[in-house]
């Protein structure tokens, strides 16, 4: 009677935690409704949109870029500071932060020349993405620990932060296949300590600087203070090499990435086998054996 009325009582409890099962699943549905794509998407058509029309008629937006770089010459520092309060808001809104960066870059190149411009650009790109990111950090309770144990790959990552968190996070932020933002997003649902989060910001300096030059390159033609064959030879070369040293370093950075996670996966693959066989073991006990 007493083992006959336990397997019911599990019976109940399973069946329960299968309905909280489906309701939950219902739930992560409804919220996974693409409306928040869909807006996005319409925002970035009508922007395109308008840019067009206005490159071909009033050009408001090449008048309105003269001033802002006649006010960043005039202004250094105010631009600096201000560029790091967009790039801040940018981050912490998921905002994507390569066009921004090449704009630092053909602003800042443009008002002071391309090496100033350069430097200048770096800086207030790296501090305000380094602010917004750890922002983003600090608001990872808003993300959730769902995603954590819903996606195996963020299960697996978690385990390797917590034995190689500074390491494995500045191989995702030397690597730029992974969007700045997504890797905001990982630091958010892991396990990851603040002080190796907010050290392994230097793994974006290689990349940010690389495209703070092309942008400022791009000013610096379009404006005419860079011109002539070898000048405009030595930028070719100078751009070629940049992308060919970011490239290395993202190659072997998502290499060893790889290994790592797959570590991980093989590790969990190990412990659910051992889980298994225990299992096992206890199933196939007599029955008179059985507690």
């Amino acid at each position: 009677m007493e083992e006959s009325s336990y397997q019911n009582t599990v019976e109940g409890d399973g069946d329960a935690g299968d309905a909280e099962d489906e309701n939950e699943a219902v739930i992560e549905k409804e919220k996974s409704l693409p409306w928040g794509k869909i807006s996005v998407a319409t925002a970035l058509v009508g922007v395109v949109a308008y840019v067009i029309v206005d490159s071909l008629t009033a050009k408001n937006i090449k008048v309105g870029l003269e001033i802002f770089l006649e006010w960043i010459e005039s202004n250094i520092f105010a631009g600096v500071f201000a560029f790091m309060g967009v790039y801040f808001v940018a981050t912490v809104a998921f905002v994507p932060g390569s066009i921004l960066t090449l704009g630092s870059g053909f602003v800042f190149g443009g008002a002071v020349g391309l090496g100033p411009g350069i430097a200048l650009a770096a800086i207030s790109v790296f501090v305000g993405a380094s602010l917004g990111a750890i922002a983003r950090y600090l608001l990872r309770d808003w993300v959730g620990s769902r995603l954590v144990e819903k996606y195996p790959i963020v299960k697996a990552l978690d385990e390797a932060f917590k034995q190689k968190g500074f390491f494995i996070f500045l191989l995702l932020r030397l690597s730029p296949i992974v969007p700045f933002n997504a890797i905001n997003y990982i630091g958010g649902v892991t396990s990851i300590k603040l002080r190796q989060y907010t050290l392994a910001l230097i793994g974006m300096l290689p990349g940010t600087v690389l495209y703070c030059f092309i942008g400022a390159t791009a000013g610096g033609l379009l404006t005419g203070s860079m011109s002539g064959p070898a000048t405009i030879a030595s930028i070719v070369v100078g751009i070629v090499l940049g992308l060919l040293a970011v490239f290395v370093v993202s190659y072997y950075a998502k290499k060893e990435f790889n290994a790592i996670v797959a570590q991980q996966e093989q590790l969990k693959r190990e412990q659910s086998l051992d889980m298994g066989e225990i299992t096992n073991f206890y199933d196939e006990r007599p029955a008179e054996e059985q507690p």
